[in-house]
């Protein structure tokens, strides 16, 4: 072996890579933002999550919790009627709340056992953490001052959801529509890339076809594709791993038809300015992770740092992951005025993303 001809090999890349901005970008930047993103969310000040508090006791030790709990920083407290807790749970205004029973106080003096009632909200179980070690920390405090040995025996009930349920339960319904946006965007923006360079594209643009029908004819095709993979994922999860759905399968169904169609448009749109596979496969963390992690998927959205509450109410994927949630978490139908926004702004963006591709596309291919 020649340690000059490596050496040359070595340079030649090297210098490759050098003229490559888009790549170094890649290999430098993009890693630093997207920590830069992950370490915002978990360390940047997250949003404590609601609690309403609903203190019936005439007691001191009712209050005495209530007022620890609205001292903590985990939580944010508002004092409730029990009677209107359902309520606030189904409008996503509280993640849970805690009652104090009418007596609560002489349970705890007679039987030095405390048993508050605590109702969840369920469908994330990233929002349930806070509540209870806000309430365990109220607990400790209470029994150090009151130097008593009380037993803790909540009574926990569960909106939706419920203790029966694993996390593939809970995250199954974000990692269906996941998969599909993935692999449809991955697929759509090489192949359509593809199209260009080997002037298949460029040929089209030569005859009478007009540029939205290009367009469209070309989203036509790659979305039945999508939509074998859809009933493929969708049959796997809920009949072979057997992820829980308390909903309808077509409602389940017709939302990632609208993520096949967005992730084929965004791929169609995002490949007018690639002009290799590679540069087209760079498009991924740019994209695709931004979502990952502020669509609620793996944080729920309620609980990031306000700033990036903002940028997640603009993301498509979060609205399709809230759908299908409360599809198969909630039960939730076309009634429901939250998932017939979570469709209507999935859709809006699918338009959207027609009408860029089309407009961006030129009759001169590069």
């Amino acid at each position: 072996m020649s340690a000059h001809r490596i050496a040359a090999i070595t340079r030649r890349l090297l210098q490759q890579f050098r003229h490559d901005r888009r790549t170094l970008a890649l290999l430098f930047v993009a890693p630093l933002v997207i920590l830069s993103l992950l370490g915002y969310l978990i360390r940047g000040g997250a949003s404590a999550p609601g609690v309403g508090i609903a203190n019936e006791d005439q007691g001191p030790v009712g209050a005495t919790l209530a007022s620890a709990l609205e001292k903590s920083i985990k939580i944010h407290t508002v004092i409730i009627n029990p009677a209107d807790g359902e309520t606030k749970l189904k409008d996503g205004s509280l993640v849970a709340y805690i009652v104090f029973p009418p007596g609560f106080s002489q349970l705890v003096i007679q039987q030095q056992v405390i048993a508050p009632e605590i109702h969840l909200e369920g469908s994330q179980p990233g929002t349930q953490a806070p509540v209870l070690q806000a309430l365990q920390d109220a607990l400790t405090s209470f029994a150090a001052a009151s130097q008593a040995a009380v037993k803790f025996q909540p009574n926990v009930s569960y909106l939706y959801g419920g203790p029966n349920l694993d996390q593939l339960d809970y995250f199954g319904a974000a990692f269906i529509g996941l998969i599909l946006f993935f692999l449809v965007f991955v697929v759509t923006i090489v192949s359509f890339l593809r199209e260009r360079s080997q002037g298949t594209l460029e040929r089209l643009m030569a005859s009478p076809l007009r540029r939205g029908e290009i367009v469209v004819g070309y989203m036509i095709g790659f979305t039945i594709l999508a939509l074998v993979q859809a009933v493929e994922v969708l049959i796997f999860s809920l009949y072979v791993l057997k992820v829980h759905n308390q909903g309808n399968v077509l409602l389940i169904f017709g939302f990632e038809v609208l993520m096949a169609l967005s992730a084929v448009n965004l791929g169609i749109f995002l490949s007018m300015f690639a002009r290799t596979e590679f540069q087209a496969v760079q498009f991924i963390p740019l994209v695709i992770v931004p979502q990952v992690l502020l669509s609620g998927i793996l944080f729920p959205v309620s609980t990031e740092p306000t700033p990036l509450q903002y940028i997640s109410d603009v993301l498509p994927l979060t609205y399709a992951v809230n759908g299908l949630r409360d599809v198969m978490l909630k039960g939730a139908d076309l009634t429901w005025p939250a998932l017939q926004l979570d469709a209507g702004v999935v859709a809006g963006f699918c338009l959207l993303l027609i009408f860029a591709g089309i407009g961006t596309l030129r009759r001169r291919i590069a």
